[in-house]
């Protein structure tokens, strides 16, 4: 097999220490590994099969002789460095948002459209993680029954603010749990222990954040449904990985509770966990540290106008995972794929 002289370019967070994980289970045919990251971090020693990996500041020639560069740093960081790779001849699959809703740029959930990674000219956008989460899990019912609506509520846990995230929540709860203050938060707009804080992002002229446009403006792209309608709302919860989302769905076709189950339990990258008598359902303590999007709690929607088909349904996924990294690798192994 052909191997691959692949960087990760924001090596040492969350995302790419994940990604890191993801290439050594799936046995990514490397033949040069490059660890990229900010000064402070360079010289870091990092395993990787066995052996260690030297981290290497991040500079334009750090992309020498790359083939793939798996992107997990900040917008300003991959509008910087992108450009570079791709000129250099390297493919970049990028986990910002920075080039996310390029028309030039194919945004890609494997399990909805690999066809996409065709039409890359050096740049591959890896999605928002309750983006993929969300259409990993309503794109098996599109095929059924034509989805045209989405409300949508999400329960997003503190990795999706990173390191710092996880950080600040782990502290707030030690503190609460040993009668001290809790301290000033930095990673959130509040404390988020014993809390619930429905803003992920800013908000613009109408009250929605940027968190929440992404499942529509992202999901149209990737579904090729440029007339789907999407309200959504997102909400930071206590979690500390592994989202959660609440989806009704509302479709040109009937799709019976019975066809959208039968959908889900067939669909590459779900794990269907239906069974409300016996109390399994989907929850984030079950969907850490894996790889599939759960999915459950499957209701017709009775609040569905006379004529129209809707469903109510319930997933989890990881959000460090499935939600970025595990995309992203999913997406580079297609790359290889194509030769």
């Amino acid at each position: 097999m052909k191997q691959y002289n692949v960087a990760i370019l924001g090596a040492t967070g969350a995302v790419g220490q994940q990604m890191l994980q993801c290439l050594e289970e799936q046995e990514f045919p490397i033949a040069n590994l490059k660890l990229l990251a900010s000064a402070r971090s360079a010289g870091k020693r990092v395993s990787f099969a066995g052996e260690d990996v030297v981290v290497e500041e991040a500079r334009d020639e750090a992309f020498d002789g790359v083939d793939i560069v798996l992107g997990a740093a900040e917008n300003d960081i991959a509008k910087r460095f992108v450009p570079v790779a791709r000129e250099k001849g390297c493919v970049t699959v990028d986990n910002s948002s920075a080039y996310r809703l390029d028309p030039d740029v194919p945004l890609v959930v494997p399990e909805v459209n690999p066809e996409d990674v065709a039409r890359h000219n050096g740049i591959i956008a890896n999605p928002n993680c309750a983006t993929i989460i969300a259409l990993v899990a309503v794109n098996p019912l599109h095929k059924v029954g034509g989805i045209k609506r989405m409300i949508v509520s999400t329960y997003q846990a503190a990795s999706g603010a990173g390191i710092g995230g996880l950080r600040e929540l782990e502290a707030q709860m030690a503190a609460i749990g040993a009668g001290q203050p809790v301290g000033d938060p930095k990673a959130f707009a509040y404390q988020l222990a014993c809390n619930l804080i429905p803003q992920i992002g800013g908000f613009d002229a109408a009250g929605y954040t940027s968190e929440e446009m992404k499942l529509q403006n992202e999901g149209r792209k990737i579904m090729h449904l440029p007339e789907l309608r999407v309200n959504c709302t997102c909400v930071r919860v206590p979690v500390m990985r592994s989202h959660s989302e609440s989806i009704t769905l509302e479709f040109e076709r009937e799709v019976s509770v019975e066809a959208a189950r039968e959908a889900l339990a067939a669909a590459p990258g779900v794990k269907l966990v239906d069974d409300p008598a016996n109390l399994a359902y989907p929850m984030p303590l079950d969907t850490t540290d894996q790889d599939l999007i759960y999915v459950g709690r499957v209701r017709e929607d009775i609040s569905a106008a006379p004529g129209s088909h809707g469903l109510a349904l319930w997933c989890c996924g990881d959000q460090i995972r499935k939600g970025a990294a595990t995309n992203a690798v999913q997406i580079a192994k297609l790359l290889v794929a194509q030769g």
